[in-house]
């Protein structure tokens, strides 16, 4: 394919992203988050045991610093607790608590529900093509990125 048509449907794509991005990010700026602290939430959320601070690291691809900061945020606010992993006592279980509950229930589950109302609007073979597509996209993006080298 042309490379000017390349780069023109590069461009469309990311103008979609972007709108969806933005969606999270309006969303997160009306309860006094950011975007990375709302997803740090629904993670959390939808972690019926918990989980642990590296696999919101690689999920959100953020670092670990980054993720710290935020989980530090909420458990100051008393909304996170934390457990020893059975596995790896180095790593602590991040658990909503009680006050931590409440306060995320308000934000969660309605964001969660305008998702899927948003993708049952789409008949099921077009959800399954866009999985498929934007899966085939995202590697595709990943293996480029990371043939990128960095001049030293």
């Amino acid at each position: 394919m042309e490379q000017e048509k390349v780069k023109n449907y590069v461009n469309e794509y990311c103008k979609l992203r972007d709108i969806q991005f933005a969606a999270y990010e309006l969303y997160a700026r009306k309860h006094n988050l950011t975007a990375k602290e709302l997803f740090v939430l629904d993670i959390i959320w939808f972690a019926e045991d918990g989980c642990l601070q590296s696999e919101i690291c690689e999920r959100l691809s953020a670092t670990r610093q980054t993720i710290s900061a935020i989980i530090k945020k909420f458990w100051k606010k008393g909304y996170l607790s934390f457990t020893e992993s059975k596995t790896d006592r180095r790593n602590k279980i991040v658990h909503f608590t009680e006050t931590g509950k409440e306060y995320a229930k308000k934000i969660i589950p309605p964001a969660a529900r305008a998702k899927n109302d948003a993708m049952a609007e789409i008949a099921e073979k077009d959800i399954v093509e866009l999985i498929r597509l934007t899966s085939l996209f995202s590697d595709c993006m990943k293996s480029k990125f990371s043939e990128i080298k960095e001049d030293i």
